[in-house]
């Protein structure tokens, strides 16, 4: 097949058949887009459909691009997606750009999931408590990153110590723990969601090494760049991949 007829065969199994609003206004914008995500992007590379939602719907959730985010939790839901996981993709982006983005995204999330009758709430992926939050923080911090978490915390000075705290024991310690996605899972999208808010390059040469410390290879970290560029542009793109051949180099 070529990109074309590769991009209504995607298209279709993500969205169904139908006409967008889009290409009843502006044709050539949806024939450019479709046939390039949907022809070209959403085959690149080894990842399968699951992984490429599960990123999809992150960078959409940074990009605050919510229509679209609707649009791709039932596209996420097509693919053969959970509830589960999908809530856990969007709940994994709050240590990077905050509750109230993240609230805005899990509102649209469940305004499709009630109109699917997914019953509200799902069940809980919690696996810390207020007594082990902090140290179960850490433990995920020295897996991805190394014996550096210790000596950070020991370097870093007293009035600034709470910051250093809350990173353990709220990002590492409440959401990385979680069930629904595995370590691998969170930290690529980890990458992705950095990627896409720009201006962030030095904590994505952190995640390109916790990345491949958990066993994502430099293959698998740039399909999935790869897969963010249609939604987040070429210059976050190309510093993004800037930041994993600084990290490993090319041979």
């Amino acid at each position: 097949m070529n990109r074309i007829e590769k991009s209504k065969e995607k298209f279709n199994q993500l969205f169904g058949e139908g006409v967008t609003a889009v290409r009843e206004t502006d044709p050539d914008f949806q024939d450019i887009l479709n046939h390039f995500i949907f022809g070209e992007v959403f085959y690149h590379g080894n990842l399968d459909d699951k992984m490429r939602e599960l990123i999809t719907l992150v960078v959409l959730t940074t990009n605050q691009t919510l229509p679209q985010l609707k649009a791709h939790v039932s596209a996420a839901l097509n693919v053969g997606l959970t509830p589960v996981e999908i809530k856990e993709a969007v709940y994994q982006c709050a240590p990077y750009i905050g509750f109230p983005k993240t609230l805005n995204a899990i509102n649209e999330v469940n305004e499709v999931f009630k109109s699917k009758n997914i019953s509200l709430p799902i069940e809980s992926q919690k696996q810390v408590n207020e007594e082990n939050r902090f140290d179960k923080g850490v433990s995920v911090q020295v897996e991805i990153f190394g014996d550096i978490i210790t000596k950070m915390q020991e370097s870093t000075p007293s009035n600034q110590k709470h910051i250093q705290e809350y990173l353990s024991a709220f990002c590492f310690g409440d959401f990385y723990t979680r069930d629904g996605l595995d370590l691998k899972m969170r930290e690529l999208l980890t990458l992705c969601i950095i990627s896409a808010m720009g201006g962030t390059e030095f904590q994505i040469k952190g995640h390109v090494q916790g990345n491949k410390n958990v066993g994502n290879n430099k293959e698998t970290m740039i399909n999935a760049i790869t897969h963010c560029l249609p939604y987040m542009g070429f210059p976050r793109t190309l510093n993004a991949l800037a930041c994993v051949n600084e990290i490993i180099p090319e041979n």
